[in-house]
C-alpha cells in the first residue's frame, strides 16, 4: 500500500499519449521516449541514499540483537507444512491485489482484459519492490494507459483511490487491533538496543486512520462538490501561495476522479468485496506464519502486524523495501511478545515474512513477462526514460 501519487518526471502523458493507438490495445514499446542518459546518472543520489538506508537499518538490527538471518537450529524448528500454507495464501492476494485494479480501470474502459491487469500489476510492484525511494511508482499507470481512454492522468486517479480506500481498511484493521488485542503493560521503550520507539506505535496507527480518513474526505469533497472544494483550498492554502493551491488543488481532484466506480455499484461492491479479502487473507497468512515459527500468535496479533507494516513500508526504504519492512514487524511484535519470544522465533518469523514475499515477487514478475513479453519491454523503456 503506497498512498503516494507521482507523475514522471520529465515525461509530458498528454503529448505523448497522441501517437499512441487506440482501440484499447496496449501502446507498442516504441511510444515511449528515449532514454536520457544513464538510470545511475538521473537516479545516483536516490540509488546511494536507499543502500545506506538499508546499510543503516541492517547494522542497527544486528547492533540490537535482531537477527537478519536466524541460526540454523532456529530454522530447523520451524514448521515448514504451514509455511507452504503460508506460501500459497500469498499467491492467492497477489493475484487479488493486481486483478481488483480491473474494476477502478473498467468504468473508463469497459473492454480492459485482466491478463494486461494482472501483467501490469506485477510488473508495477515488482519495480515499487526494487528502485530506489520508490522510484517504480510510476511503472504502473504508464504500462497500462491505451491512449484512448485510460490516459495516464486517469491510471494516476484510479491508484490515488485504490491506495486511500487499501489505507483506510487496514489502519482501520490496525486501530481494531490496538483497541481490542491485550498488549504488553507496560510497553518498552525499545527493542534490545534497537531504539524503536515502541510505545509510540498505538498513537501512530490512531495518526495513521485519521490521515487516511481526512484523505479519503478531501477526494469525496473534490469528487462531489468539486467547485466548492477549489474555492476552499483557495480560501486556505491559496491565502499562502496561490500556486501551491492551484497544484494541490490538481492533484486532490486527479486523485478524486478515481472514484467514478463508486457511482457503480456493479464496479464499486466487488472492489471493496475484493479489497476486503485481500486484507482479510493477508492477516491470516501472517497468522500461520506465526504458528509456523512458533510465535504463539492470535489473528489479533496478526491483524496488529500487517497494520503495522502496512504504514512501516510507506517510509522511505532500500531496495527491496529492506530496513523499513524489519523494524516495522519488529516493532508490532514487541507491543504483545516479550523480547526473548521477538528475538527468538520473532526473528525467525520477520525473516521468513520478508524472504518469502521478495522471492515471489521476483516470481510474480518472471510470470508477468511470460504473459506479455511487449508490456515488459515498454517498463524496461520507462525505467530507462525516467
Amino acid at each position: 500500500m503506497q498512498p503516494q501519487i507521482a507523475t514522471p518526471t520529465g515525461l509530458s502523458p498528454e503529448r505523448d499519449e497522441e501517437k499512441l493507438e487506440v482501440g484499447g490495445e496496449v501502446p507498442p514499446a516504441t511510444s515511449v521516449p528515449p532514454p536520457r542518459g544513464s538510470f545511475l546518472r538521473r537516479h545516483g543520489v536516490k540509488t546511494v541514499a536507499s543502500i545506506v538506508l538499508a546499510i543503516l537499518f541492517a547494522w542497527g538490527l544486528e547492533r540490537a540483537g535482531l537477527r537478519l538471518v536466524p541460526k540454523a537450529e532456529q530454522l530447523r524448528a520451524v514448521r515448514w507444512g504451514w509455511v507452504a500454507v503460508h506460501v500459497a495464501l500469498l499467491m492467492t492476494i497477489h493475484v487479488i491485489r493486481a486483478v481488483r485494479w480491473r474494476h477502478l480501470l473498467r468504468p473508463i474502459a469497459p473492454e480492459i482484459g485482466m491478463r494486461r491487469v494482472l501483467a501490469a500489476s506485477w510488473l508495477g510492484f515488482f519495480a515499487i519492490l526494487m528502485l530506489p525511494l520508490r522510484a517504480g511508482e510510476i511503472v504502473r499507470p504508464w504500462l497500462i494507459r491505451d491512449g484512448k481512454r485510460v490516459t495516464m492522468s486517469a491510471a494516476l486517479g484510479t491508484m490515488g483511490a485504490e491506495r486511500v480506500i487499501d489505507g483506510l481498511v487496514v489502519t482501520g484493521v490496525l486501530a481494531g487491533a490496538l483497541l481490542f488485542v491485550p498488549r504488553l503493560d507496560p510497553l518498552p521503550r525499545s527493542i534490545g538496543e534497537l531504539n524503536i520507539a515502541v510505545a509510540t506505535l498505538p498513537a501512530l496507527g490512531y495518526g495513521a486512520l485519521a490521515l487516511f480518513v481526512a484523505a479519503f474526505g478531501a477526494m469525496a469533497l473534490f469528487y462531489f462538490a468539486r467547485d466548492f472544494a477549489r474555492r476552499m483550498v483557495h480560501a486556505t492554502i491559496g491565502r499562502v501561495s496561490e500556486r501551491l493551491g492551484e497544484r494541490v488543488a490538481g492533484i486532490v481532484e486527479g486523485i478524486a476522479s478515481g472514484l467514478h466506480f463508486l457511482g457503480a455499484p456493479r464496479y464499486a461492491l466487488p472492489f471493496l468485496g475484493e479489497t476486503v479479502a485481500y486484507w482479510g487473507i493477508n492477516a491470516v497468512l501472517m497468522w500461520t506464519l506465526g504458528f509456523a515459527c512458533g510465535l504463539p500468535m492470535s489473528f489479533g496479533h496478526a491483524c496488529a502486524v500487517e497494520g503495522v507494516l502496512a504504514v512501516g513500508i510507506l517510509v522511505p526504504a532500500g531496495p527491496g523495501l529492506f530496513g523499513a519492512f524489519q523494524a516495522a514487524t519488529f516493532g508490532a511484535l514487541a507491543m504483545y511478545f516479550p523480547p526473548s519470544v521477538v528475538m527468538g522465533p520473532g526473528s525467525v518469523y520477520v525473516f521468513l515474512l520478508y524472504t518469502v514475499q521478495f522471492v515471489w515477487h521476483i516470481v510474480a514478475a518472471i510470470i508477468a513477462a511470460a504473459l506479455d513479453p511487449a508490456m515488459l519491454r515498454r517498463g524496461e523503456q520507462v525505467v530507462a526514460g525516467a
